[in-house]
């Protein structure tokens, strides 16, 4: 589907996209994932019903699952100045911005890839490190970003423990529900994501159709960015 959006967005036929969705139990392993990330083997995570995929994105091995949204930005960066970095930077302010709307005070920590709650760079037995709530994985190819974001909404946080998540041995995972103590839902927080993506990218989402850019099926979310 990514694929598809990025042959048409880069031909010019369709606007930026951000898609919304939100994915069965997955680990997806970007492309400098090694072996030991996973540390009790593809059988164990198979029986436990978490499927594992490889993907083109950067980054290392992440979880998806019920309770996490993902967004996909289909973007053409050249009206952004091409700047891949400064696009990850905007992509880091989005879900800030959207984590303080939902009662997460959120920051970027230099050197740390992803968003975090309030707190110090994590290391081994800091009592007030940051935990890790938002994750970025994203390619880039002819200009045309595909993969993207994931913020954990209210999702089971078991399955992070049971690899070394984004390469990262020293940091707690964390969610909005667990954050704040009360109920939230994806399709909440994924209006709140459309909204400073449009404001941080200077964009005006609206909501599109899988028809209307050439899909058969698409997620419950899609968002186009006009």
């Amino acid at each position: 589907m990514q694929l598809r959006l990025a042959e048409r967005r880069g031909a010019g036929e369709i606007p930026d996209v951000l898609i919304l969705i939100e994915h069965p139990r997955t680990y997806t392993r970007g492309r400098r994932t090694k072996p030991e990330e996973l540390p009790m083997g593809n059988a164990w995570y198979e029986e436990r019903g978490i499927e594992i995929i490889d993907s083109d994105r950067g980054g290392l091995v992440t979880y998806h699952g019920p309770g996490q949204l993902v967004a996909y930005p289909i973007v053409d960066l050249a009206p952004l100045g091409g700047d891949v970095h400064e696009f990850v930077r905007g992509l880091e302010r989005v879900m800030i911005g959207a984590l303080g709307e939902h009662g997460v005070p959120a920051q970027a920590i230099e050197g740390w890839t992803g968003v975090w709650t309030e707190g110090s760079a994590p290391a081994p037995g800091l009592a007030d490190a940051a935990r890790k709530i938002g994750f970025i994985g994203l390619h880039v190819s002819r200009g045309i970003t595909t993969h993207g974001l994931s913020i954990n909404v209210d999702v089971d946080l078991a399955p992070f423990e049971w690899v070394v998540p984004c390469g990262i041995t020293d940091a707690a995972m964390t969610s909005i529900a667990l954050e704040t103590g009360g109920p939230e839902t994806v399709a909440a927080v994924g209006d709140t994501v459309a909204r400073h993506f449009g404001t941080v990218f200077g964009r005006d989402p609206k909501a599109t159709t899988a028809a209307e850019l050439g899909l058969e099926a698409a997620p419950s979310m899609l968002k186009g960015e006009r």
